[in-house]
């Protein structure tokens, strides 16, 4: 963040405000919720609950997976287990948890005092546990849930039973949730902003989720109409994607990637915010390139509407099609290394410490980076038709997604915990959760890799002999990984319950309109907007 001088309301002022409205009590609370701060807890509280839903699901995969042969699951469930630990973490965990740090975050660093859109805020979040409902329903209807994968690829996703369609309607409420949710972030932004914060000295995370809401803008309404193609195709007679009666199967791939590919960087987005957010602080000085930070970001989002067939490489595309998506995707690691140039660059000289926030941001950068070469690895046209739909795919998009959005959502939490509760958090069993997740992780997921250039498929309930081992260690790091997270857990119900140190405003001594409120924030913020010099 750049560096600003702030003035602002004291903490008397908000404490005496929260007396004169009182907050709301009990199940009216959350119900009608229009207060930014609430929203955002129940955005958070939903995400982690479908994390661990869909953590299971996965869990439940790398049983199967232990030994080669038919263990537990038929080779059905098994690829519903896959389809739905994937659409329930995609739409129901990852993109969830960002919204809610933007419902608790984006007014507390903009000096607003809520939202711009306050009741449209509350339904864009109760459209959410709806949407749950009926992805993890979908499995008890006959036929059971979809097992189309969670790209819902046609002519599968045109065969599939009831399962289907509530995976098509849950999508659709998801959807919608992320549009209002979209639409509200960026009206907060742009017309809600203190006095003297320009956009060029807004906190890196509003920068970074203002992009992110144009891309949900853009490209959410996208997938709307390829679920919509497939209902239709199922139930009204249609054939947009059946070629036995002159549809094409491929045209679904070319409409769901074009959402698809900027959906991975609506994920990614404000993780690298959250990021930009840490290591500053815990280097003791300004983000080094605030503007080409802000420049890469928008780089990145351009750029993300430009490469959606290069998950297609093997549809029989024309070799020029090819070459375009190919150098097309290699264009965007210049971005993306701007900003981990910047990040490294921020530490350099910095009067470093390394408590929990910081470790997971330095583990985000380093994994992430792995994560990020193996996807130039799968830019390359030739080499991606090899390893296509093998478990190197698998491993490249986990260590973007889990080791990338996942872990600078634990570095976000325990980074704002303080300000959410007014507890410090357990600094010792935070490092753990750290480092448990860290090793655990890469004990799972760096096997695959091999496993993948060897040529083992990915959503294969079955294997052959000489993948024994490598499934063995991924398996075994998967659950360590899964308990891990009951760490976490722990730590966060420990600062709920005002078990520990009590927080003051400013834990980590940085800087940010979010600092100078107490701790925990009063219900009400920012009633007499701030002065931002």
């Amino acid at each position: 963040m750049s560096s600003t001088a702030i003035d602002h309301v004291p903490a008397g002022d908000a404490q005496g405000h929260d007396h004169a409205h009182d907050t709301p009590h009990g199940w009216r609370r959350w119900l009608l919720a229009t207060n930014h701060k609430d929203i955002g807890t129940m955005y958070l509280v939903f995400s982690f609950t479908m994390l661990l839903v869909g953590g299971t699901l996965a869990l439940l995969l790398r049983t199967e997976l232990f030994s080669p042969g038919i263990q537990f699951f038929q080779p059905e469930l098994f690829n519903q287990f896959t389809t739905m630990h994937g659409v329930i973490m995609v739409f129901g965990a990852i993109m969830p948890a960002f919204v809610g740090f933007a419902n608790w975050m984006i007014p507390l660093q903009i000096g607003a005092s809520d939202m711009a859109f306050a009741r449209m805020n509350n339904f864009s979040f109760w459209l959410l546990p709806v949407g749950g409902i009926l992805l993890v329903t979908s499995f008890f209807v006959p036929g059971g849930a979809t097992a189309a994968g969670w790209t819902l690829y046609a002519p599968l996703s045109v065969q599939m039973g009831i399962g289907m369609d509530l995976a098509i309607f849950a999508l659709h409420l998801m959807g919608a949730s992320s549009i209002m949710g979209a639409i509200n972030i960026i009206v907060t932004v742009l017309n809600m902003r203190a006095p003297g914060m320009t956009l060029m000295k807004m906190p890196m995370f509003c920068w970074t989720w203002l992009i992110t809401a144009y891309l949900l803008i853009a490209v959410m309404p996208v997938l709307a109409g390829a679920i919509t193609m497939i209902l239709t195709d199922r139930h009204f007679g249609t054939a947009f994607f059946n070629a036995a009666a002159g549809g094409d199967p491929v045209l679904y791939q070319h409409i769901f990637w074009f959402f698809g590919h900027p959906e991975v960087y609506i994920m990614i987005l404000p993780a690298f915010g959250i990021v930009s957010m840490i290591v500053p602080a815990f280097a003791r000085k300004p983000l080094f390139g605030y503007a080409s930070m802000v420049y890469a970001t928008a780089a990145i989002a351009i750029l993300s509407f430009l490469v959606w067939a290069h998950h297609m490489f093997t549809t029989g595309m024309p070799v020029m099609g090819q070459l375009f998506f190919m150098y097309a995707t290699l264009l965007i690691a210049i971005p993306t290394g701007v900003k981990i140039f910047n990040w490294v660059a921020t530490m350099w000289r910095g009067s470093l410490s390394f408590e929990t926030p910081m470790l997971f941001a330095i583990g985000f950068i380093f994994v992430f980076t792995i994560g990020g070469l193996t996807g130039i690895v799968l830019a390359i046209a030739p080499i991606d038709v090899q390893v296509h739909d093998t478990y190197y795919v698998v491993a490249h998009f986990h260590y973007v997604l889990v080791a990338g959005s996942l872990f600078a959502l634990f570095g976000g939490t325990y980074y704002w915990l303080p300000k959410w509760t007014g507890t410090m958090y357990d600094e010792r069993l935070g490092k753990l959760h750290f480092w448990s997740s860290m090793i655990s992780f890469n004990i799972a997921f760096f096997p695959m890799h091999f496993m993948g250039l060897a040529g083992m498929p990915r959503r294969y309930a079955d294997y052959a002999v000489q993948f024994t081992d490598f499934h063995r260690i991924a398996t075994i790091g998967s659950f360590w990984f899964g308990l891990s997270q009951l760490i976490f857990i722990w730590i966060v119900i420990k600062c709920w319950r005002g078990q520990g140190e009590p927080a003051p405003a400013n834990p980590w001594e940085t800087e940010g309109l979010e600092w100078t409120v107490p701790s925990p924030a009063p219900h009400h913020t920012f009633e007499t907007p701030p002065m931002v010099k």
